[in-house]
């Protein structure tokens, strides 16, 4: 199975990596000045699971000239649409999209581009990062990735990637119930996403304030879109998510606060906005998530202020 990889970030980095370690045949989709960093250093990774330096595979966008078998799309929402450009020559009638983007609202769109029965849904779990030198970084031991049709088959490219994973040493699996996983990541995340970025701390941190009522409420608030679109989070999830979410001494943070205090480029429409949105034309009040949404969108404001002024 041909795969290509768009990006070679934390992310796309992390989870190619581990396929072109076992023996897959990856090829990394990068601008000219990530190739050149791979063609000198090679795709380097530091990680508990062990680290590794591997020649990379690379192609420009331009160079596309034949389909791939399956496309792994990892990049921010807020750049799909300059993704979707670069990788388009590589989609053919039988090419596999597996998107590892935070929501849902990534679903639509790739599904107006090249059609919903070329995208599967997928969804990761792990904390990486890239530093400036291009080393992937991954901070813990969590690596999971999880894939599947959407309508719940078990369809023949989904055991294709499934084999492939099997090499490596991530822990991924298929799922016939995808789109249920994924509104409860989207649940949990939204309300991560939500409190970390409107009290700027990490969840120890706003427990220690007293503040598990609003981040529970969050949590409430999430649940209650994601029931009014018919996925509610199962009990057991639920009920770890709050555990999370509520664990004093935790110094867990969504990667959006933290984009935040570098003065970083976030996710406020696809992670809070998108959910907000379905919330409202569900006829719910949702007053905390429209406090964090505007909180995010103040941000955004300013940013893009200060980035006139040059």
């Amino acid at each position: 199975m041909r795969i290509l990889i768009v990006g070679a970030g934390a992310i796309g980095g992390y989870f190619g990596g581990r396929l072109l370690e076992a023996g897959n045949d990856v090829t990394f989709l990068v601008r000219p000045r990530r190739a050149q960093q791979l063609a000198a250093d090679g795709l380097v990774i530091k990680s508990p699971h062990g680290d590794a330096t591997l020649a990379a595979p690379t192609v420009l966008a331009e160079a596309i000239t034949a389909p791939w078998d399956a496309v792994i799309v990892s990049c921010k929402a807020y750049d799909l649409a300059g993704a979707i450009e670069s990788f388009a020559p590589a989609v053919g009638p039988q090419t596999a999209i597996l998107p590892l983007l935070n929501g849902l609202r990534h679903l639509d769109v790739l599904d107006g581009r090249f059609g919903a029965d070329r995208v599967l849904g997928g969804l990761c779990a792990i904390a990486a990062t890239l530093d400036e030198h291009g080393v992937v970084h991954h901070l813990n031991d969590i690596q999971m990735l999880t894939f599947g049709e959407r309508d719940g088959s078990d369809s023949d490219r989904v055991k294709a990637l499934a084999a492939a994973f099997a090499t490596t040493k991530v822990n991924a699996r298929s799922s016939g119930l995808i789109i249920q996983e994924m509104w409860e990541k989207w649940v949990f995340l939204s309300a991560l996403a939500a409190a970390t970025c409107l009290l700027r701390a990490s969840v120890g941190d706003i427990v220690i304030a007293g503040g598990v009522d609003t981040v529970t409420g969050l949590l409430a608030e999430a649940q209650s879109v994601a029931e009014a679109s018919g996925h509610g989070a199962r009990p057991k999830v639920l009920e770890n998510a709050r555990s999370q979410l509520t664990s004093a001494g935790s110094s867990l943070s969504a990667s959006m606060m933290r984009d935040i205090e570098k003065g970083g480029a976030i996710e406020a429409d696809h992670v809070v906005g998108d959910l907000l949105q379905r919330g409202r034309a569900a006829g719910l009040g949702i007053p905390l998530l429209k406090l964090a949404y505007l909180h995010l969108k103040a941000y955004e404001a300013r940013r893009q202020r200060e980035a006139a002024r040059g």
